[in-house]
């Protein structure tokens, strides 16, 4: 019980985010909350900011998911972004590429857990599945560099497939510096928003570019 009195308290925004599809993300962010800092999957200052640092910040980008897409998460880790996005967007396809095994392991017990349908689990590193399927759109949060991040994910796209990465202040610097990878990959209509004015204390940027031919 004293482990449960640390986990953030669900914010105002949570519900409005999340709409209908709120009751799963709060039975995923109990469990997260509980058992992540055992599990190697959030480090034990997290779980008194589960909500805004993490759940939050993944569940503003479900708005630029589009609908029927098949969307693929880079370096899921313990959810975040796309075991959210899976949650609060059901009319999407979401696959979760993830190397390590115990992530792996605990990804497939929550969609297990919480009927996840729209959801898989690949085990794998981003590299490792280019030729093997292509995807609308492609996530994530956290994992490396733009210009290290680019080379991973465009081969994952379709043709005008679009990127959609959680990135923080410096993305201005990031973008510079991988322009001769964006170069490479075709990689088109750069821009950097930012989600959650008004709904989130501190707002999330995100990298949004599409690769290949126009249309």
């Amino acid at each position: 019980m004293e482990q449960q009195a640390l986990i953030e308290a669900e914010p105002v925004a949570a519900a409005e985010l999340a709409g209908d599809r709120i009751g799963v993300l709060r039975d995923f962010a109990r469990d997260l909350g509980e058992r992540g800092e055992e599990l190697g999957l959030i480090g034990p200052l997290e779980p008194p900011r589960l909500w805004t640092r993490h759940l939050l910040n993944s569940a503003v980008l479900a708005p630029l998911v589009e609908s029927g897409a098949r969307v693929a998460d880079i370096g899921t880790g313990g959810g975040m972004p796309g075991l959210v996005l899976a949650i609060v967007r059901p009319d999407a396809r979401f696959l979760l590429i993830e190397p390590m095994e115990r992530r792996c392991a605990w990804l497939n017990s929550q969609i297990e857990r919480l009927g996840l349908e729209n959801v898989e689990v690949r085990r794998g590193r981003a590299e490792e599945f280019h030729g093997a399927f292509e995807v609308d759109q492609v996530t994530a949060r956290a994992v490396t560099a733009l210009r290290k991040l680019v080379p991973l994910t465009a081969p994952l796209l379709r043709d005008g497939g679009e990127m959609l990465f959680l990135k923080g202040t410096s993305v201005e610097e990031e973008i510079r510096t991988a322009e001769k990878a964006l170069r490479k990959h075709r990689v088109r209509d750069v821009a950097v928003e930012e989600l959650g004015a008004g709904l989130l204390a501190e707002t999330t940027r995100v990298f949004r570019a599409r690769v290949g031919s126009h249309g």
